[in-house]
């Protein structure tokens, strides 16, 4: 087996504390072959029955990028339409993407129809296959952090806009819409904490024993 010593662990500790959801990205590229080792390595999270469910898009076309920041405009606005008052105020301050400043668009799929893994683990809970997708995703968020590079997960999106301009298979369910580049700064705490709109609790307000 291999050891991993106390040096390591506290390292471990610093990655996952200054792993952050990047809005900010510097535009300079990434390095040729970056966003395909960082696929290699979310291809080595686990899945249910070893389906390995993860489908990636990396989107290079203007076109299709354009497509994908118009449909984020769109249902960012419809979005604020949920909020009244200080917080629809607050929301509106918020910067929620990075999609026209990070140099690489990585869209994520899980492909539901696929037949790897022979269905086990599945029968019961399907959405399993989902849950692999984003540990997945969770993977390749530290390994780019620990490469100094950063990640910013994009949710305001129409997922059946999404697939239509991609023109990915019916069968794939779409989980993430990913911005990854250089980020302008670094700093340990969420950016959502700095602007006041929430803050990050601890694990005991979310842990039960029974």
């Amino acid at each position: 087996m291999v050891e991993f010593d106390d040096l390591f662990r506290r390292q471990l500790h610093e990655l996952f504390v200054w792993r952050r959801d990047v809005r900010r990205f510097r535009t300079d590229p990434l390095p040729d072959g970056t966003l395909e080792q960082l696929i290699d390595t979310a291809c080595l999270s686990p899945s249910v029955g070893l389906s390995q469910p993860w489908r990636f898009v990396i989107v290079d076309d203007v076109a299709r990028r354009r497509a994908v920041i118009d449909d984020f405009k769109a249902c960012n606005a419809d979005a604020l339409n949920c909020y009244s008052g200080e917080r629809a105020g607050r929301y509106a301050t918020l910067k929620l993407s990075g999609l026209e400043q990070a140099p690489s668009h990585l869209a994520v799929f899980a492909d539901k129809a696929s037949d790897i893994g022979h269905g086990l683990g599945r029968a019961t809970m399907p959405e399993t296959i989902e849950y692999s997708v984003v540990a997945a995703i969770t993977a390749m968020w530290l390994a780019a952090r620990a490469e100094g590079i950063g990640l910013g997960w994009v949710s305001i999106l129409n997922p059946d806009r999404i697939h239509a301009i991609l023109d990915v298979p019916q069968s794939w369910k779409f989980i993430a819409y990913l911005c990854i580049g250089y980020p302008e700064a670094e700093c340990d705490q969420p950016e959502l904490e700095q602007a006041k709109w929430e803050y990050r609790r601890g694990a005991d307000e979310f842990t039960l024993r029974r």
